[in-house]
């Protein structure tokens, strides 16, 4: 395992310079104040927003922006704009109040961001399949278009409701497109057991793309966490607060503790955003060994 695992590094350092990148994914500061530049209507229930500041740290396809809401939420957003500008962009579809709030963003804001960070990185080698799903397409479209420059071999399937309803679809390179309204046939019919697979979408998509490609070469971002399957019932001890709560065998610490606590910041909900790290544990994710898990900070 280790030995793949440093191959598909020198692979991706590899990558990040054949596409222009300047840094790897981690180095960029912490958090930054950037202003809005450009709002536009993308698609139907979809608001792109375009970022400014100075210095900005470079990014590679699979990069994404964790948003502080003045609200207080945490929300995370693919990049999806050109790595050689020196802008950010991303898409926000209405899902819930964070996307409400940022589609609620006009030019002249200023919001803090953490990032650019990567949880989805592109390895660039082909041949290829993309696969996205709706607003799923922020994240798969510079992976596109950097297949693209590169000459790789590469093929994209993207599925939404409507026409309408898809963003990008005037910023997909000619030909090789695959555009579905609907999911009732295979989505990887052009894969082969040498192709790579990056899919972004709903988890019913995911469940296919799996079903269909069993390689290990399947790379995939979620819109939402999985579903937690052999999970052991346990109870959580806010040390602070003096409450202990009751975390069934189907949910997280995290959805038990925002019931009791709706204000505790949470983002990704997958575990690799540390918004919810409280002393140590991931509360979106960890479970104790035994039957009782005590926070000290809550």
């Amino acid at each position: 395992m280790l030995r793949g695992l440093t191959r598909f590094g020198n692979l991706y350092d590899a990558a990040v310079t054949r596409f222009g990148g300047r840094a790897r994914p981690g180095t960029a500061r912490d958090s930054l104040w950037l202003n809005v530049v450009e709002r536009s209507q993308v698609a139907e229930g979809v608001v792109g927003l375009r970022f400014g500041g100075p210095a900005l740290p470079a990014w590679q396809p699979g990069c994404h922006l964790d948003l502080h809401l003045p609200s207080g939420l945490r929300r995370q957003y693919s990049l999806c704009g050109d790595p050689g500008e020196n802008t950010y962009r991303i898409a926000v579809r209405e899902v819930g109040a964070g996307s409400r709030e940022v589609q609620a963003l006009r030019v002249g804001d200023r919001i803090q961001v953490r990032g650019p960070r990567n949880a989805f990185p592109f390895a660039g080698i082909g041949p290829v399949v993309f696969v996205a799903g709706g607003i799923g397409i922020t994240a798969i479209l510079p992976m596109v278009h950097a297949a693209a420059r590169a000459g790789l071999d590469w093929r994209l399937v993207y599925c939404g409701r409507s026409m309408a309803a898809m963003p990008f679809l005037d910023e997909l390179p000619v030909g090789r497109v695959d555009v579905r309204i609907g999911r009732g046939q295979a989505l990887l019919g052009e894969a082969t057991p040498r192709s790579a697979v990056y899919c972004c979408g709903p988890a019913s998509m995911l469940d296919q793309v799996r079903a269909e490609f069993s390689s290990r070469w399947l790379h995939f971002e979620r819109f939402s966490p999985p579903p937690i399957v052999d999970g052991r019932p346990f109870t959580v001890e806010l040390r602070r607060s003096g409450v202990s709560l009751d975390v069934p065998a189907d949910r997280s610490a995290l959805d038990v503790i925002r019931d009791f606590r709706p204000s505790v910041p949470y983002s990704c909900r997958q575990g690799f955003c540390g918004t919810c790290d409280v002393g140590g544990v991931r509360i979106c994710v960890d479970r104790p060994a035994g039957d009782r898990l005590v926070l000290e900070e809550l």
